[in-house]
């Protein structure tokens, strides 16, 4: 084989830009906390730039590169919205629990997108549930998941 088609990487890896993270359409809804958590992220970001680039770690530095644009995107694009005082209804923010028709009882605060973690008991604002229960009251039955459920508590 001739030597002018063998890439030789003394080293060195090359590395393409790895590609962005998807960005979401839906507005950046994000409560106190939530910008709180991408503040966090940025800086830890930064921490974690420094120790790469001080080790000359180049597959570090391309996936902070990626996460920094997304992060620092997300920061740009937040709409801080507060949680309501004494909802009647549920909101962005609220805590909102619910009863399954076999027993369960479950417990949700509807949040940003990137806050969301439902075993944590986080529901995205834009998840097929917390559509679902968006501006109910307590009383009501709605649709969450397979099944129904009834609003028994908002706060």
């Amino acid at each position: 084989m001739s030597r002018a088609f063998v890439k030789e990487t003394d080293g060195d890896e090359a590395f393409e830009p790895l590609a962005d993270h998807p960005v979401s359409p839906h507005p950046n809804l994000v409560t106190p906390q939530g910008l709180a958590l991408i503040d966090a992220e940025l800086a830890s970001l930064r921490e974690r730039q420094a120790s790469a680039q001080q080790a000359q770690d180049r597959a570090a530095l391309a996936q902070i590169a990626r996460d920094t644009r997304y992060w620092a995107a997300r920061r740009a694009s937040s709409q801080v919205v507060s949680p309501p005082q004494n909802p009647v209804a549920v909101s962005f923010g609220s805590t909102v629990t619910i009863a399954r028709d076999d027993g369960r009882m479950q417990t949700w605060r509807i949040v940003g997108e990137d806050e969301a973690d439902p075993p944590q008991g986080t529901l995205s604002y834009v998840s097929p549930v917390a559509r679902a229960l968006l501006n109910g009251k307590v009383g009501d039955v709605v649709r969450a998941g397979n099944s129904d459920a009834e609003i028994v508590a908002i706060a």
